[in-house]
């Protein structure tokens, strides 16, 4: 994973944001008790999207394994279902840097107990010390251990490990590898408690980068792996043999022979590389090692695979190909403990043309590749690839040989055979999870099938969010993978954002009387840094760059999508007409400021920037300085406008040493009011009002009440309601949320590494059913059928069905004919199909429910002919519907 990631949350933490202490304000009232309500809680699917350095498989119970992820916690494999479950969503704010996992460990003796090692810096930008998090019930709840120091989930050399490890023999023995020149430590008492390995000899001396002042890249990276000999034990005491790796060039690999009494350097071992793995073949009395130049994962230009033969100190390169050969290191390792002798490992830094996996089964006298040239630069591969179920894997690339679309990987540290079964293997990426289920065609000659299993496990950092009120419910800026347009929240998107593919997706917005026209920035190594949609985010053109731009910023569009104003990174705040060819520098405003539009206004812009509010009533041209104050001097800000109410803006955010909460204005920004009830809170957005309410739901996350939560509120702020629960916390969630402005309750959270969750209410009722029997509507209906856009061969059109009735519907299902041979290509917010001339579009499960008098749109592409004609009929069920 890309360190765009760490972004968000360094900013925030450098202006005290994560701070848990409450605000100082003297004139606040005591704490109201909280009301809250009950909500369950999904992911709006991506399916992966980020680094997934660890697999580990129980080595004493079939179908348990678990994954660790860089920053978006830890996973348990269901078996049943073929899909993860997240085990550290109860991580809270204030410990947001558990959500890093440096390391897993699944208990042999007891396949109950799991261990984790949190901790996601190193350096100052995690402000507490790693913990060691244990449980007996497989990861649905947890204990933890302090530590006193930090460890590094999301730091350099992540990828190596396992630096956790239990014993197989004595189960309540543990030892963690720890960085920063920390030493190894060790647990007698099941992760309980923890001390230093006083007489361990070598606390290790790599770092990527001496020099970086930041700490990030200088940071030692330790004691990096801990493997059992279980063959020197027996049940119940502990065991004799135990390797331990250690990032030092020279001196890589240690051993016990007397359960860790004494430590001595492993004789005869080779230099001038660093170990990733050691991975012991207890059977053949083999300890494998995969080495590289560098610590990974994103560097290694060389690299060497040696075997150790514990009886006699014999080391044995085995290496694939001669060193010379290599452009790349090796890390992901992996034995099969059914057939002893099969070994695999990985080229994890191999990103041109792609990824390699090597593969053994004479303990690596000879080996095999996934793919070999046949004559340059044609390629044979011996696996077959289908990314039908997260098809935005290829990357919408079309590359020239040796290249493929989808790649074999990148980022390749994790591999492991399931020790029951020979057939199965997953390995981590960058971007995902991918296994095969018939491994063992690779021996016979035949093809093995390659298909992402990562199902369930979502690892994207999220950067903004918008939920249009027409179109897709949900458009995603995010990093590393850029972002999404959902249609259908339960379903993967057929592809991220691309025309341009950002790498990091840093603000997006729409026009709010035109939702078809979407804006988005971000960051990328060469080209534009913005791109323009005329069809509500399903397709997208670049724009121009204004001079000196380097990185995406803030960027707002006007209600009416006509004008933009950007803020970009590198250059001041620009406004432009049209979709940004031609920029002009804004006057009144500084560099850096975060833009938003008032959502009526179409000339009207707003600012911030060190504590100053800056307001453009001429397209964003010229802004001058609100004589607002009192509100959070730094900028670690957020703010909004809501829809539908000229002039009326919330801004959100601060540091717990200053201004601290929310704000409120209704004058454009002229005047700022402070709501008392609100300590902290660092997000708004704005959804569908409650039943009876006649202004928006706010949503937010907060300290209110001076509990840390996810908070609606349906009376402009005057009481809130806490939505989230203890259970369901997800660490850092303050770069943005919004509600949903078609569904009374939804609401759409980011998160630093969970990805999009969105919730609904199952305890006031709102939460629509999933699709079930089609019903009839018993009242009346109207549809308004718009077609929006139009192009050479192509048409997209929203269609509004109305109950005019007097009772709800609990589900609907509408029909239509095309008279002009138009055919269906793509529909959101609905499940349409067509047969002949005839569609029929039924309602998704969030949109089933439509009281007496409400109304419910979807939308869809279609290509067409010449002619283009409106349905001149709709039926609903049968009933004929007034055309409006």
């Amino acid at each position: 994973m890309r360190r765009t990631r760490i972004l968000t949350a360094v900013l925030a933490l450098a202006a005290g944001l994560l701070s848990g202490a409450p605000t100082a304000l003297a004139a606040d009232p005591p704490a109201p008790k909280l009301a809250a309500d009950t909500y369950t809680w999904k992911n709006a699917r991506i399916d992966g999207g980020g680094f997934v350095p660890g697999i580990v498989f129980n080595r004493s119970e079939k179908n348990l394994a678990y994954a660790r992820t860089d920053i978006g916690g830890a996973y348990r494999w269901q078996e049943s279902s073929k899909t993860w479950t997240p085990l550290l969503d109860s991580v809270g704010w204030e410990d947001w840097g558990h959500t890093g996992v440096v390391s897993i460990a699944s208990d042999s003796v007891d396949p109950n107990r799991v261990y984790a090692a949190v901790g996601t810096y190193t350096n100052s930008w995690d402000p507490k010390n790693g913990a060691v998090m244990r449980s007996a019930d497989r990861g649905a709840s947890w204990r933890k251990a302090d530590l006193p120091f930090k460890l590094g989930g999301n730091m350099p050399g992540r990828g190596m490990g396992e630096r956790l490890a239990v014993d197989p023999n004595r189960n309540s023995v543990l030892y963690l590898g720890a960085p920063s020149g920390k030493g190894l430590w060790r647990s007698t008492d099941s992760g309980v408690s923890w001390s230093q390995v006083a007489n361990f000899p070598n606390v290790g001396n790599y770092a990527q980068d001496p020099s970086d002042t930041s700490g990030y890249a200088s940071d030692n990276q330790g004691i990096v792996w801990v493997t059992f000999d279980e063959s020197t034990g027996t049940a119940g005491s502990a065991t004799k043999t135990i390797y331990v790796g250690v990032a030092d060039k020279d001196n890589a690999v240690y051993r016990s022979t007397d359960a860790g009494a004494t430590w001595q350097r492993l004789a005869g071992q080779p230099t001038g590389h660093l170990a990733h793995k050691g991975v012991l073949d207890a059977k053949n009395g083999y300890l494998y090692l995969a080495y590289s130049d560098k610590g990974g994962p994103y560097d290694g230009g060389k690299g060497r695979l040696w075997r150790y033969t514990t009886g006699t100190g014999t080391w044995t390169d085995i290496s694939p190909v001669a060193e010379a050969d290599t452009s790349y290191g090796f890390s992901g390792l992996t034995v099969d403990r059914r057939k002893p002798g099969t070994v695999m490992a990985t080229a994890y830094s191999a990103w041109w043309p792609d990824t390699q996996i090597f593969r053994s089964t004479d303990s690596g006298a000879t080996w095999s590749k996934a793919w070999d040239y046949t004559s340059y630069p044609n390629r044979e591969n011996r696996y077959t690839m289908d990314v039908s179920s997260s098809p935005w894997l290829t990357w919408g690339a079309n590359p020239q040989p040796p290249e493929q679309t989808p790649k074999l990987g990148w980022m390749t540290e994790a591999l492991e055979i399931d020790p029951f079964n020979s057939d199965r293997m997953m390995y981590g990426t960058g971007a995902t999870v991918y296994g095969t289920e018939n491994l063992t065609n690779w021996d016979g000659g035949g093809k093995f099938a390659i298909r992402p299993m990562v199902q369930g496990l979502e690892e994207t950092a999220v950067n903004d969010l918008a939920s249009p009120p027409s179109g897709a419910p949900l458009l995603s800026a995010l990093g590393d993978i850029g972002g999404f347009r959902h249609t259908d929240l339960t379903k993967v998107p057929s592809m991220m954002f691309t025309q341009p593919n950002f790498t990091t997706t840093t603000s997006l917005d729409f026009a709010e009387s035109n939702p078809n026209t979407v804006v988005r920035t971000g960051n990328l190594d060469s080209g534009p840094h913005i791109a323009f949609s005329t069809d509500n985010g399903a397709n997208w053109f670049a724009g121009t760059d204004p001079s000196g731009v380097s990185g995406g910023g803030t960027v707002a569009s006007a209600a009416d999508g006509t004008r933009f104003v950007w803020s970009p990174e590198g250059a001041g705040v620009h406004h432009a007409t049209g979709f940004g060819t031609s920029w002009q520098a804004s006057a009144g405003i500084p560099a850096g400021a975060i833009v938003e539009s008032d959502r009526v206004d179409a000339k009207t812009f707003y600012g911030f920037k060190s504590g100053k509010f800056y307001v453009s009533t001429d397209g964003g041209a010229t802004f001058k300085a609100s004589p607002a104050s009192g509100l959070p001097g730094g900028d670690s800000v957020r703010f909004k406008a809501l829809p539908g109410g000229k002039g009326d803006v919330w801004l959100a955010g601060g540091a717990a040493d200053g201004a601290y909460g929310l704000w409120h204005s209704t004058d454009g920004g002229a005047s700022f009011t402070k709501l008392s009830n609100v300590e902290q809170a660092d997000t708004i957005g704005f959804g569908k009002a409650a039943p009876g309410a006649s202004y928006q739901t706010l949503y937010t996350s907060a300290k209110i009440g001076g509990v840390r939560g996810v908070f609606r509120s349906t009376d402009k702020g005057a009481s809130w309601t806490r939505i989230n629960d203890d259970a369901h916390q997800w660490g850092w969630t303050g770069a943005a949320i919004t509600g949903d402005p078609r569904v009374y309750g939804r609401v759409y959270v980011s998160t630093n590494g969970r990805g999009v969750l969105y919730g609904d209410s199952s305890g006031g009722g709102t939460t629509a059913p999933g699709p079930g029997p089609d019903p009839t509507p018993t009242g009346a209906c109207k549809v308004t059928y718009t077609i929006t856009s139009q192009w050479s061969g192509g048409f997209q059109a929203d269609v509004q069905l109305t109950n005019t009735g007097t009772n709800p519907w609990t589900g609907w299902s509408l029909a239509w004919t095309f008279t002009d041979g138009q055919r269906l290509s793509q529909a959101w917010n609905t499940e349409a199909a067509q047969s002949g001339s005839t569609v029929t579009a039924k309602n998704v499960g969030w949109n089933a429910n439509v009281a007496a008098g409400a109304s419910v749109s979807f939308g869809f592409t279609g290509n067409r002919s010449e002619s283009n004609g409106r349905p001149a009929a709709f039926t609903l069920d049968g009933q004929s519907c007034t055309v409006g």
